[in-house]
């Protein structure tokens, strides 16, 4: 393990364009679902429907937070629906299973989505069983990333030293509130959508393009 962080006990990762690239397009079908179930919600056509939800994205951090705020809409029926994807645009990468297996510590996946959704997810890409525990939205009392409160509680609740930990995602401005924490934060710049958003000097300690490259680095340095 590469000096600078063999202090690191606690590996935690986003899900969605972080462990997987957005070039898969995932999360255009999530959109999609998103859009239909606002269309439907608010019987305005899609067109209105994605500035809706994208407004609410930027403002309350994901689209259910603004649609619970605003609609009163249930979570679990919002997230059931939109999550209704086939996976098949997923494929494994030999390259970052392995790698994330050989990380030293524990390994937990802290993600503004749902688990059940999110160990789909992590059984498609080959790594099932490889985490620890996923830290999801419902946990996190529908106070997604970047809100500080929900990291605080993520550290409480899985006895988490922010000091011993690193923090990888492909969003800047959610590694905001793990720095101010203490955590050591990697930003996955792959050209997700608002990836570049929020990012602010000081906040980010490493800036990679491509996980398992970063993750060969680290684990095969002396």
């Amino acid at each position: 393990m590469i000096g600078a962080l063999s202090h690191i006990r606690n590996w935690i990762f986003d899900l969605d364009n972080t462990l997987y690239p957005p070039g898969a397009e995932l999360f255009a079908l999530i959109d999609g679902r998103m859009g239909a179930y606002i269309a439907e919600l608010l019987s305005v056509d899609l067109v209105e429907a994605r500035r809706v939800q994208k407004g609410y994205f930027r403002a309350h951090g994901t689209t259910l937070a603004g649609l619970m705020a605003d609609h009163g809409v249930d979570p679990h029926h919002f997230l059931d629906f939109v999550h209704d994807i086939p996976l098949d645009r997923l494929s494994h990468d030999p390259h970052v299973v392995d790698t994330i297996a050989a990380l030293p510590g524990r390994r937990i996946v802290f993600t503004n989505g749902d688990a059940p959704y999110a160990l789909r997810v992590l059984d498609r890409l080959g790594l099932g069983g490889v985490f620890e525990t996923v830290y999801d939205i419902h946990q996190l009392d529908y106070r997604p990333k970047p809100q500080a409160k929900g990291y605080a509680r993520m550290c409480a609740a899985l006895a988490i030293d922010p000091a011993e930990s690193v923090f990888v995602e492909d969003m800047a401005r959610n590694l905001v509130p793990a720095k101010a924490l203490g955590m050591t934060t990697v930003w996955i710049n792959n050209g997700s959508e608002l990836g570049n958003e929020g990012v602010q000097a000081g906040m980010i300690d490493y800036e990679v393009a491509d996980l398992g490259e970063w993750l060969k680095h680290i684990t095969e340095s002396e």
